[in-house]
């Protein structure tokens, strides 16, 4: 039976809230998507005469085979991932979803901007597909990229529900290229989605086997000595958090795929020498950045969340899961490894692109795992005029230190624990000292700015009038925001500069946010006439993750957006781990300084004790969902819904 939205009051959408009840059930064979000139394993990718073109899901239980093993897993049509969806813009996309589950299921198509009721997220545009039903998606194409679909019910998608999405351009195609591959990197686990909650819940860093040992304290203590060490080995103590941690769940259980093969069974790409191939990532990882990286050769990036950019020569690139980067490649006549590597470097997916079937090309070594940085911990007091006469501390006494809510201040510089230290170094440590101080006997008075800074004071001496986006640095106000959250970052900075940690930038050029810029200018130029600001809270020790200190079920309202207005969102990363924001229904433009040319993304990745901008034109009425993209932290309570008004 189909169910429409139409007959589904809005009790029964409220009802069906089924949107943090996790689930584990059962997949198979892994697709392969590739499009060429001559291809005939794709529908006619031209509209046909009505502009209509109609798809027929099932997602049900099935056996996922891994490196021969079988796992219960969630499949579309029975792949894992499901079957490629490719469109033409400007069609109709009527897709029909059954589900053979025994629980709800839904489908939600990332990226894509279509009416609520088609978004597909239970509790808040619908009441989900009951089991035995059928609904039917339809919305018009307004756009084209590569975009991707999968569920927003409990943990079915990282279970298997997941599958690409490409819509081709209406016209001609502004990249040029011969060969098409969607490369869609995933992570699997044969352990159920609670078991992985559960383990978190016990300990945090319960998946972390990659943690600093015995032989990590003796070359620090060589490097630095024993008392700027152990300063350093106490202050993570006290914010509960550790320097290795950059991934909830890593190899130790998980498997990354490629299109759902493993790298034993090493996916390949096929190529003639010379052609131009297009390249379609996208990390549908449920909790997987991924480092992109091709040996031996160049990659343009031209696209990032389906949206066309000025193309930007690179060695490699990071992907957050919810993300898309398309880029070209023109390879010679060689074999070339394809590598997917972990943030945390405790894995890898890895595949091939060769002339020719059967060939492969050396594995990379593994890198060594990052380790979190200052900066991580919001404790970055580079760039500070400490000059005469200059913004020195006396102006910045009422600032507070960085502290955790129900814990002594991180940061305690003081006396002998200095001694170890550079010059430029015991300049920060005092900075730091003296912040702490002040924390300590109240003095709360934030210096602010209004405007885009909303309730943060930029630090006197590291921004202001004529500062560089990427230099601005912003003092945290006095709200810790509770018992959601476990630490906050004294110092949030602009870091779309950064391409993050773990990469050898002296020896190649990995993307950043910063060079995004928009093939076509942004059609509303309008400077935002407010500021909404969310802070990225979380608490490790309990597992919670947040907005502003309050999970899902905390939040009694939706964030208010007036129809048709421009506003600014500003995230300001509070937790020491990057998180991918996905905003549904509307486009944020990322303010990078690109101007008219600024880039339109559906997910950004916020990186630890960041502050980032985007701009927002609020042009879709209706409730819409905004969360972290780490499927573990939305399901424990990174959600938020927006409400867009209705037009008068």
């Amino acid at each position: 039976m189909t169910r429409s939205l139409d007959r589904i009051g809005r009790r029964e959408v409220m009802a069906g809230a089924g949107l943090l009840g996790l689930s584990a059930v059962l997949a198979r064979s892994a697709p392969a998507y590739a499009w060429t000139q001559d291809s005939q394993a794709l529908p006619d990718p031209r509209p046909s005469p009505a502009s209509v073109r109609s798809y027929d899901l099932e997602i049900d239980d099935y056996r996922l085979m891994v490196d021969g093993r079988p796992g219960k897993a969630m499949a579309i049509n029975g792949t894992v991932p499901g079957p490629l969806l490719r469109f033409r813009e400007g069609e109709e996309a009527v897709i029909r979803v059954t589900n053979r589950l025994k629980e709800i299921a839904s489908i939600h198509w990332h990226g894509i901007l279509l009416p609520p009721g088609m978004d597909g997220v239970p509790g808040v545009s619908f009441a989900g597909i009951a089991p035995g039903e059928t609904f039917t998606y339809r919305f018009p194409l307004l756009q084209s990229g590569t975009y991707w679909c999968h569920s927003h019910s409990g943990g079915q998608e990282l279970l298997g529900v997941y599958a690409p999405f490409v819509i081709d351009p209406a016209g001609r195609d502004p990249v040029a290229f011969d060969r098409d591959y969607v490369v869609l990197m995933s992570d699997w686990s044969f352990e159920a989605p609670e078991k992985i909650i559960a383990n978190l819940k016990k300990q945090s860093g319960y998946y972390n086997y990659q943690k600093r040992t015995l032989a990590d304290l003796v070359r620090d203590v060589s490097a630095n000595g024993w008392s700027a060490t152990l300063m350093e080995r106490l202050n993570w103590s006290k914010m509960r958090m550790d320097p290795t941690d950059f991934a909830d769940v890593t190899g130790y259980t998980y498997t990354y795929l490629i299109n759902g093969l493993t790298s034993d069974a090493n996916w390949t790409g096929l190529f003639r020498p010379g052609e131009r191939v297009r390249l379609r990532f996208i990390a549908a990882g449920a909790m997987t950045y991924f480092d992109i990286r091709i040996p031996g050769l160049k990659m343009t990036v031209v696209q990032a969340d389906g949206q066309d950019i000025q193309p930007l020569e690179v060695d490699e690139f990071r992907i957050a899961p919810g993300e898309t980067f398309d880029v070209i490649v023109v390879p010679e006549d060689r074999a070339y490894t394809l590598m997917a590597e972990t943030m945390d470097r405790s894995g890898f997916a890895r595949g091939t692109l060769a002339p020719r079937a059967g060939m492969t090309a050396p594995i990379p070594p593994r890198r060594p795992r990052p380790i979190r940085t200052m900066a991580d911990m919001g404790m970055d007091m580079g760039g500070m005029d400490m000059g005469a006469g200059k913004a020195g501390m006396g102006s910045m006494s009422g600032m507070p230190g960085a502290v955790a809510p129900s814990s002594p201040p991180v940061m305690d510089m003081s006396g002998h624990q200095m001694q170890n230290m550079g010059a430029a170094e015991r300049v920060r440590a005092d900075a730091a000292g003296k912040l702490k101080t002040a924390h300590q006997s109240g003095m709360a008075d934030m210096p602010t700015t209004g405007g885009a800074m909303g309730a943060m004071g930029a630090m006197p001496g590291m921004s202001g009038e004529g500062a560089s986006v990427k230099d601005q640095r912003f003092a945290h106000g006095p709200d810790t925001h509770g018992v959601g959250n476990s630490s906050i970052a004294m110092v949030a900075k602009n870091r779309l500069g950064e391409p993050g940690s773990g990469f050898d930038t002296e020896n190649s050029r990995v993307l950043v946010y910063a060079d995004l810029r928009s093939v076509i200018p942004q059609t509303d130029l309008r400077a935002p006439a407010r500021d909404i600001e969310l802070h990225i809270t979380g608490n490790m020790d309990r597992y919670s993750w947040s907005f502003d200190g309050k999970k899902y079920s905390e939040a009694r309202t939706p964030i208010a957006f007036k129809y048709g207005e421009r506003l600014r969102m500003v995230f300001v990363n509070d937790t020491m781990m990057e998180h991918p924001i996905h905003l549904h229904g509307m486009w944020m433009e990322l303010e990078n300084g690109g101007g008219a040319n600024q880039p339109r993304k559906h997910t950004i990745s916020v990186k630890p004790a960041e502050r980032l901008t985007v701009a927002v034109t609020a042009d879709a009425p209706g409730l819409w969902a905004m969360h972290c993209h780490l499927l573990l932290h939305m399901e424990m309570g990174m959600f938020r819904v927006v409400e867009v008004s209705s037009p008068v």
